[in-house]
């Protein structure tokens, strides 16, 4: 054989091993399918760095609602893969849906601590936020205050809030009856009701802007949406007319909520969905959560965002997360039995 023969059987030979290992590395790569709730915006690079670092593909469905019944309708043949949703009750309602499967990894429960986990593993916690006061810099002198005292009539007419049936805050109401009861929150919420300066409305970031305005002089919202109207041409204004209290219960810690996951019942790609899951929960997805999203870490080493940090340092309560799911519905009907939105 000549040895231009050889040179090109040679060359061939090449070629089909480059071409049986790329097949072979598309085979482990493949494709991930996530639903979520979260904006598109803010997940979009966490998403790309992870296909970056496996060459896992992440197709995303987003919605503002109805994921849990889509998958639930979707049945067998769903696509999903991961729900990846903001709030314990989105969480659990997909639990109750039954289109979760039980997360099994050691590396996710030496991660995150047992209190932002399900029990029976049905959805693991990936970051935090805290529900907080904005308040006004020129008429609230205090530091520090707890979430019972947002009833103290000496408040009256001076707080502003988003709608109480709203998740953030309803998972707040939950909070607060599993640390005092039924009763005890039923007279909190019209405490907290007789305080409004007006009928709760917009969002957490127009509470800013009424406080900033003068219209009250606190503002119930979550940690994030400070530090982003801090950031924002428009908005900044907002947050330069007010400053962060981390509230907390009395004899306890400040209230806190979680983005989190869950493994889709019938996920076609599982093994990758695990590999996107415990990928969310490491070192660079945690440290693009708190300097992208400015969220809480769950990993207790990576360093929350220096504006996050400015508010001063947290210390979430202790209860369990599942603990606040358990009494969404009763805080739910609270709100409506006081006449909280009206």
């Amino acid at each position: 054989m000549s040895f231009a023969a050889r040179h090109a059987l040679t060359r061939i030979a090449i070629a089909g091993l480059l071409a049986a290992a790329s097949t072979a590395a598309l085979a482990q790569s493949g494709e991930v399918n996530v639903y979520t709730y979260r904006e598109q915006k803010l997940i979009q690079p966490l998403f790309e760095a992870f296909t970056k670092d496996t060459g896992i593909k992440v197709n995303v469905v987003s919605a503002s609602s109805g994921l849990e019944q889509r998958i639930a309708t979707e049945g067998a043949n769903s696509p999903a893969d991961i729900l990846l949703t903001v709030d314990i009750g989105r969480l659990q309602d997909a639990v109750n849906a039954g289109v979760a499967q039980p997360i099994k990894s050691a590396a996710l429960d030496k991660a995150i601590p047992a209190q932002y986990r399900d029990p029976n593993g049905l959805w693991y916690g990936i970051s935090m936020r805290a529900r907080v006061v904005y308040v006004s810099k020129d008429r609230v002198k205090q530091d520090a205050i707890t979430y019972e005292e947002l009833a103290d009539p000496k408040w009256k007419g001076k707080i502003c809030i988003r709608s109480g049936q709203h998740m953030y805050n309803n998972a707040l109401f939950a909070a607060y009856i599993a640390k005092h009861g039924e009763a005890k929150a039923e007279d909190w919420l019209k405490g907290l009701k007789a305080n409004l300066a007006q009928k709760p409305s917009g969002g957490d970031r127009e509470t800013a802007r009424d406080v900033a305005a003068g219209k009250c002089d606190i503002g119930i919202g979550n940690t994030y949406y400070w530090a982003l109207m801090s950031t924002s041409d428009a908005q900044k204004p907002w947050a330069e007319a007010t400053r962060v209290i981390l509230p907390t219960f009395a004899g306890g810690g400040t209230h806190v909520n979680l983005s989190g996951v869950v493994l889709a019942k019938n996920s076609p790609n599982k093994a990758n969905a695990m590999k996107l899951i415990e990928w969310l929960a490491g070192e660079k997805a945690q440290h693009m959560y708190a300097d992208t999203n400015f969220e809480y870490p769950v990993l207790a080493e990576i360093p929350v965002n220096p504006i996050i940090n400015g508010y001063g340092k947290l210390k979430p309560d202790a209860m369990p997360i599942s603990k606040i799911a358990e009494n969404k519905k009763a805080a739910a009907t609270l709100v409506d039995k006081v006449g909280f939105d009206n």
